[in-house]
């Protein structure tokens, strides 16, 4: 059995994936590539995949379907994974040589130990193409214990600007099935999901400190390109009602850190959906945010009273135009900070 099953999807990607899967090979026969194909059909993404399962027959598997979208893709890569623990990995995206080994030495010491680890944990890069700066970290040492097994009660209290995204995970493949994760397909933004409904049934968790992820900022028609996700708001709104409505259906399961954790990854999301609505500035847009922050308050008074009162939902709630402008230039000097679009 494969330690680490690593689902690469691939939709039109001739120009980078090769980059992407050539960052992953190094992992051997420790692990595999499952490279998706979602029904490419301006480019040579399916002959490329191909070639790599014809020169790497044990390493690397092609898949080909019909387009299903990022969600669509993901759901194929679990249904076929045959590592102990998976991980996603887009194709424009890449993972540091030096990190990759120790994660992978990590999950050679978590499965020979006597305790199952339910997620691991490591930093993710925002490498931005236009940047003259250094290229962003997302760490976490200050919120998760290092180099350990350790449960919810050894977590401390997220702040605002840090939270958990589908690039620092990697989950214990039978922990996707058992939570029976299937994200919507030809749905944009579903990555918050995936980083989202699984952590309900986690108990255990690693954090190995480094810098895995070389997550890839610049294509002027990447997903989170600002531009583009504010053309894509409906599909932003319905992962984040998707998420409401998990934490109506398990908000009765889920105590203390655990809690906490959820909710403050919803905070996040609640908090993205406003000022993308924000930022459209239109009365269409506006009364979206205001419907699904009272959407969280009709499905959890407590939980509304909570994020709607923290500081990032306090501030978005500055009233008139001279509020939404600060809120705007508060983002943008965020996006300066972080460079994450």
């Amino acid at each position: 059995m494969k330690l680490l099953s690593v689902t690469v999807p691939c939709y039109n990607s001739e120009g980078y994936m090769r980059h992407c899967i050539e960052s992953l090979l190094p992992g051997g026969e420790d692990v595999e590539i499952l490279i998706v194909d979602d029904g490419s059909v301006k480019d040579r993404t399916a002959e490329i995949a191909d070639e790599y399962q014809e020169k790497y027959p044990t390493i690397v598997r092609a898949i080909h379907q019909e387009n299903k979208g990022h969600g669509g893709a993901v759901n194929t890569g679990i249904e076929n994974a045959t590592g102990i623990y998976f991980k996603v990995v887009d194709s424009d995206d890449w993972v540091d040589a030096a990190a990759y080994q120790k994660v992978l030495a990590a999950i050679r010491k978590i499965v020979r130990g006597p305790e199952a680890v339910d997620v691991i944990f490591s930093n993710y890069v925002y490498n931005k193409e236009s940047s003259k700066r250094k290229n962003f970290v997302m760490r976490y040492q200050k919120f998760f214990p290092q180099d350990k097994v350790f449960g919810w009660d050894e977590m401390k209290h997220m702040d605002p600007y840090h939270y958990v995204l589908m690039h620092s995970i990697i989950y214990r493949t039978d922990l996707l099935r058992e939570v029976g994760l299937k994200l919507p397909e030809h749905t944009f933004y579903v990555d918050n999901l995936y980083a989202y409904i699984p952590f309900s049934k986690v108990r255990t968790m690693y954090y190995c400190y480094c810098n895995l992820y070389q997550y890839f900022i610049g294509r002027a028609d990447q997903s989170v390109n600002e531009t583009v996700m504010i053309g894509r708001m409906e599909q932003q709104y319905r992962v984040n009602y998707a998420m409401i409505d998990f934490w109506k259906n398990h908000r009765n399961e889920i105590h203390g850190r655990q809690r906490e954790f959820l909710l403050h990854d919803l905070s996040i999301i609640l908090g993205v959906s406003s000022i993308l609505a924000i930022r459209a500035g239109d009365k269409e847009s506006l009364k979206k945010m205001d419907d699904l922050w009272k959407k969280m308050k009709e499905v959890d008074p407590i939980a509304y009273f909570h994020l709607r009162h923290n500081i990032m939902g306090t501030l978005l709630h500055i009233k008139g135009k001279g509020g939404r402008k600060l809120i705007v230039k508060g983002y943008h000097i965020a996006q300066k900070i972080y460079g994450f679009v």
